[in-house]
């Protein structure tokens, strides 16, 4: 094998395939990252067994195509250290060499035939969807997974697929995130049941593969694992065991809610602020709705006392809620500034429904506030 690469490109291409490559594993092979160069393209592949990707690099100029194992934190050192526009790679029987105009690294190489299959993306039946709503659905719901939870369905994002619709869910028993959208069953994909399950750590990283780009990706959900394809890789994931609880059930359907809407911004500033005496042990924050005002407050014993006042339309009675203000900020930190909201209560111990007008729901339980 001989070729040449952009530098940067290839370092952006084996940083996210160094993401799946494990830490440590009786399996000395899944350290590497394997590349393999046709005449038409190359491509690094990584796994852990549980997932893996596939991951075309642009940039690159193969003169003798071929294949060969990478060093996750060698071969990443060399990338992220040189200073060289362009590498020139080259493999012999046991080694492969990297060069640079001033630099050359000679680092010995196994059989990269002995590296596990990564699945390529082959299947006739899946669901398009936006990059934007992809990217959409992981980041307002991957947050709320619970991945230390025993419960191991709670560690990682529901995907549902009905029709049109796409629904992703992440939980962690104390809070909800839903997020809504639509794209395009191929020939009627869809999941069945509520075990289609993807880990949450895999989720970020085909979050993260997707990028900026405006262009629509692939996904398609089997019965033991779920595929991600886009315009320069593919991303597959074993799915968590288990069955997902009912979380229809948790989402407050009320007739006659009190629903006030608030700018992301002012609200937020308020919280932050109100958050500042709180600790890792009191993490409750009042919420004082009602009378064209709502309150946020905080004290602690050893720390003080906040008070921020912030301007609403509700000029009922005063509604008191006590929330865990990083179960607030998380929902808030996903959204724009500029952008609005609704938050839905009705009494001080019933569940806080915060709403966007994009497909977005969210959950907080209420805490109970010692006096």
């Amino acid at each position: 094998m001989k070729l040449s690469c952009n530098r940067e490109k290839m370092f952006a291409a084996f940083q996210l395939a160094a993401s799946v490559v494990p830490s440590r594993s009786p399996k000395e092979i899944l350290l590497n990252i394997k590349l393999e160069a046709t005449e038409e393209r190359v491509t690094l592949m990584s796994t852990d067994m549980d997932a893996g990707i596939r991951i075309d690099v642009e940039g690159v100029d193969v003169q003798t195509p071929g294949k060969a194992l990478l060093t996750k934190d060698r071969v990443g050192s060399i990338l992220r250290e040189a200073s060289d526009d362009q590498l020139y790679f080259e493999t012999n029987d046991s080694s492969i060499i990297i060069r640079g105009l001033q630099s050359e690294f000679n680092l010995p190489s196994g059989n990269p035939d002995e590296f596990p299959t990564v699945v390529g993306f082959e299947e006739e039946s899946f669901f398009e969807l936006p990059a934007r709503l992809f990217r959409e659905l992981v980041r307002r719901t991957v947050f709320a997974t619970d991945t230390e939870s025993t419960r191991y369905a709670l560690g990682g994002v529901l995907l549902e697929i009905n029709g049109e619709e796409i629904t992703a869910v992440g939980t962690d028993g104390r809070r909800l995130a839903r997020m809504q959208g639509n794209g395009k069953a191929v020939q009627g994909h869809r999941t069945t049941g509520m075990s289609t399950i993807v880990p949450t750590k895999t989720l970020s990283l085909m979050e993260k593969s997707v990028g900026d780009k405006d262009e629509m990706v692939h996904i398609a959900a089997r019965q033991n694992d779920f595929l991600l394809r886009t315009s320069r890789c593919t991303i597959y994931s074993r799915l968590v065991e288990g069955r997902y609880p009912n979380w229809r059930q948790v989402v407050p359907q009320r007739e006659h809610p009190i629903a006030i809407t608030n700018s992301v911004g002012p609200f937020f500033s308020a919280l932050r602020q109100a958050a500042v005496v709180a600790d890792a042990e009191s993490r409750g924050v009042d919420f004082h709705f009602g009378q064209g005002s709502l309150v946020v407050a905080s004290r602690t014993a050893d720390i003080g006392q906040s008070r921020i006042e912030i301007p609403i339309s509700y000029t009922g009675e005063v509604i008191k809620m006590t929330m865990d203000h990083r179960y607030v900020s998380d929902f808030l930190r996903v959204l724009e500034p500029q952008s609005n909201f609704t938050i839905e209560i009705s009494t001080s111990a019933e569940p806080a429904l915060f709403l966007t007008d994009d497909g977005y729901a969210y959950v907080v339980m209420p805490m109970a506030r010692d006096r």
